[in-house]
């Protein structure tokens, strides 16, 4: 080619075409692009003392006009074969993630379960072997490819003993699947919060430790879950394990008999003049608070007296008084229900 464009030839679309074709199959073959422009470069100057058009040429102006067209049309040549190569990683990447998107969501969803572990060693998962899965929420949507993604993943990258960590995304969450170690969990753990940073908006759930293919999809549903209860409730910190949530699961394992408690015991508090916002409130802050009436009304910012007549306005509304342990109990229970589910709001 070089010696046809010496003598006053051009390159033709079909040669251009052959070396696109030429570039992709280098992608293909995991060929570096940069040995792939070095052959072509090297090639090009290893053929120009012998190329016919040099060797004819006569005086300096000839032999300038020759090197413009000898060296235009190399680089014709190497950016066809470098647009082939892109063009080939971008299908393949394309590819890639498709497989990757369809692994997690088979993964996560328990789909096409015989078929998971073979796939998983693509990503270096030993599903065998046992797994926690760890959920993040911040105030912005997690996407695929997005930055703070990245940066996770990023962290993954960087540490030899977190080969067997997938990170992904699922529902605008981030969702990090780690072997079952404790030391490795915990420092997880804790690299994601260093990542997220100081900011109260975020909030991490911790699934319970499960093994087999099938054990990811429980232990996602267990992190989201516990992530779900941690805001509803607000409970303090910024991580909540399933393990320590145990209770509230079992509460809203059964929603329709949770609903139904709800709104037997709590139904009659609507009537209030203020509506059942302020009271349901005040019930949780007592509540958390150790049912002390003193702490509850610093944590509301009133006087005792208000916090105690709220009470007795329950007790009259309700029938149930925070006095009586039964009562109490039965209060409470649906006091929590009411944060699970969202009501009035959600009812």
């Amino acid at each position: 080619m070089l010696a046809k464009v010496s003598t006053g030839g051009r390159l033709r679309p079909d040669e251009l075409r052959r070396r696109r074709d030429i570039g992709a199959r280098a992608a293909e073959q995991n060929v570096p692009i940069r040995g792939v422009v070095d052959l072509y470069l090297s090639a090009t100057w290893l053929a120009w003392p012998s190329l016919p058009g040099v060797r004819e040429a006569s005086g300096a102006d000839a032999l300038r006009r020759i090197g413009e067209a000898v060296f235009r049309a190399a680089d014709a040549a190497i950016t066809t074969v470098a647009e082939g190569y892109e063009e080939a990683q971008r299908w393949s990447l394309r590819q890639e993630e498709s497989f990757r998107r369809e692994f997690v969501d088979d993964l996560l969803d328990g789909r096409n379960v015989e078929t998971l572990v073979g796939r998983a060693e693509r990503y270096g998962l030993r599903l065998a072997g046992s797994y926690v899965v760890i959920v993040a929420a911040g105030p912005q949507p997690f996407v695929d490819g997005g930055p703070m993604t990245r940066q996770v993943e990023s962290l993954v990258g960087l540490d030899p003993a977190s080969r067997d960590v997938l990170v992904t995304t699922r529902d605008s969450l981030l969702v990090c699947i780690v072997p079952d170690v404790r030391r490795t969990v915990e420092e997880f753990v804790t690299r994601v919060m260093e990542n997220l940073g100081p900011d109260g908006a975020w909030r991490v759930g911790v699934g319970r430790p499960q093994r087999g293919p099938g054990g990811a999809v429980r232990s996602f549903e267990q992190a989201r879950q516990a992530l779900q209860i941690g805001q509803r409730l607000q409970l303090p910190g910024h991580v909540h394990r399933a393990s320590d949530l145990l209770v509230y699961q079992v509460l809203i394992r059964d929603r329709s008999a949770l609903a139904d408690l709800v709104e037997e015991v709590l139904e009659p508090i609507r009537k209030a003049r203020t509506g059942p916002g302020t009271l349901l409130h005040t019930l949780a802050t007592y509540y958390a608070a150790d049912r002390v009436a003193t702490a509850a009304a610093r944590e509301l910012h009133v006087g005792v007296r208000t916090v105690t007549y709220r009470l007795d306005r329950v007790e009259k509304l309700t029938g149930y008084s925070v006095h009586d342990p039964q009562q109490s109990f039965t209060l409470q229970v649906a006091v929590l229900g009411a944060q699970l589910l969202g009501w009035p709001e959600g009812s």
